[in-house]
């Protein structure tokens, strides 16, 4: 590693306090505006943007909307993982390889893990609702 891009490592390992979280969170919403370039992650935000709400329409307790809309948020989180995952294996080289396959293929699968339990949660909670 060059000795300038060390020194810079370093001073983000040694920011604290205020200093430390404004960098964070500058961090955090580059990377939800690198998500917001895919289009999977943006359609979930969309999707978000009207299940949220629901969550406190349809809940009948706080625990309920809780999973309803933690549901929805942990389909984006994994979306986000996912993304990383798959940035990380193209940042690596264009080739196919087997072991870079297996990281996306189980990232995705990971995505449709999160999808099935939100869409259970919600299926779940209408039937309660309305049955």
């Amino acid at each position: 590693m060059s000795e300038s891009l060390h020194e810079a490592v370093d001073a983000q390992k040694r920011r604290t306090g205020f200093t430390r979280i404004a960098h964070a969170l500058r961090y955090s919403l580059a990377g939800l505006r690198a998500g917001w370039g895919e289009t999977a992650f943006r359609q979930e935000a969309l999707a978000a943007m009207l299940l949220i709400p629901a969550a406190f329409w349809l809940g009948r307790t706080w625990i309920e909307t809780a999973l309803l809309a933690g549901s929805v948020v942990m389909v984006m989180v994994v979306e986000l993982l996912n993304t990383g995952i798959e940035t990380a294996i193209d940042r690596i080289g264009p080739e196919w390889h087997d072991l870079s396959k297996r990281a996306k293929d189980m990232g995705s699968a990971a995505v449709l893990l999160s999808l099935l339990l939100c869409t259970g949660f919600w299926l779940a909670a209408i039937w309660a609702r309305w049955a």
